[in-house]
């Protein structure tokens, strides 16, 4: 074994000029992450220099068996903290040969209403909230979890320490090292209200770049959780009754929240939000029915609401930007397994461009 791990950390620069390219993409259900590698004549740092790819759609759902090719676009560079040395990840969209984005292209979308003039001059700025759940790999139980059985009631776990509060800080710890060593813009990590439930924070990064890397995160996060024989769950309510679920909370400024009367900005951008939450709340991730009841820190699915420091609403306002007069917002509907490509767009669409 320590030979094959000799291999597996072998310095490939020592050697030779070439990497190898980790191409990730987003599969047929929106939610799987597929990659493949390939091998590049040397160091790359701009995803325009990378050549195309091509994979067998049909067996990731998004292609019929007799056309199955889809051409996979480099959008984003990481540095690949599994491999290190000059080696890279890379965020792909997907495209038919033709050049068509295919249905489940969120990324095409997203990229068309961040290059809007009026989007680009307020520099959206976006952090976001990723939480998941450890699961044993064999049972589908959280971390930690007595076999069928439950742990004592939540309480003590959120941001707790000791062997009995916190399951799976390696793999945490892990993720968000191997986040910063890849460029991923993440900024912070916590242990949640649920046992064996974490989050990591992203951001602030600027329009599309957010979901660039949360994509990623997710992708390092799938690698780490692989290699110690656990799996991550980003389901919105992965164990029924008096648990948390998991969201992915979303905060949100623009140029004009962050200046002097932003706050005035700030409160006309969540009425806009309010007038469209029905549509807003079918984009925000599959199964969030089961998570957004009015419980465990969240508002009813049906009803709209926002409130200065309060979690019960479907926007909070910080107690800062209430003070400062200017600021950011929280917009605490996301699912775990939302899209970040459609979220972030979605808002910014709706508080920049969108004319009630």
């Amino acid at each position: 074994m320590s030979l094959l791990s000799d291999l597996i950390n072998l310095n490939l620069s020592e050697s030779t000029e070439k990497i190898i390219a980790e191409y990730i993409w987003v599969g047929g259900s929106g939610m799987d992450l597929r990659s493949k590698a390939r091998t590049l004549p040397g160091p790359v740092d701009d995803p325009a220099k990378l050549p195309k790819w091509n994979y067998d759609g049909s067996s990731t759902d998004q292609a019929p068996g007799d056309d199955s090719e889809v051409i996979l676009y480099p959008q984003a560079i990481f540095k690949d903290p599994f491999r290190r040395g000059n080696n890279i990840l890379v965020i792909c969209d997907v495209y038919t040969p033709a050049g068509e984005p295919l249905q489940t292209n969120k990324r095409y979308d997203a990229a068309k209403i961040f290059s809007h003039p009026d989007v680009v001059a307020e520099v959206p700025w976006y952090g976001i909230e990723q939480e998941y759940t450890l699961l044993q790999k064999d049972v589908n139980w959280p971390l930690g979890w007595p076999l069928g059985g439950f742990p004592g009631p939540q309480g003590p776990y959120y941001c707790g320490v000791g062997a009995d509060k916190a399951y799976g800080r390696d793999i945490v710890d892990a993720h968000y090292k191997a986040c910063v060593y890849a460029g991923i813009n993440i900024s912070g990590i916590n242990g949640e209200v649920m046992p064996g439930q974490w989050e990591f924070q992203i951001g602030p990064s600027v329009g599309i770049s957010a979901g660039d890397e949360v994509w990623a995160a997710r992708y390092t996060l799938e690698r780490i959780t692989e290699l110690a024989g656990a799996v991550v769950s980003f389901d919105p309510k992965p164990i029924p009754g008096d648990w948390n679920g998991a969201g992915a909370h979303t905060n949100y400024s623009t140029k004009s929240m962050r200046e002097e009367g932003g706050y005035e900005v700030i409160k006309k951008a969540i009425e806009k939000l309010g007038l469209r939450h029905k549509e807003h709340i079918a984009a925000y991730g599959k199964g969030n029915e089961r998570r957004l009841t009015g419980r465990h820190e969240t508002a009813d699915i049906n009803t709209f609401s926002w409130g200065v420091a309060n979690r019960g609403s479907s926007v909070r306002v910080g107690r800062d930007t209430e003070k400062q007069g200017k600021g950011y917002f929280e917009d605490r509907r996301p699912a775990s397994n939302m899209d970040p490509y459609v979220v972030t767009s979605m808002i910014a669409e709706t508080t920049i461009l969108w004319k009630p």
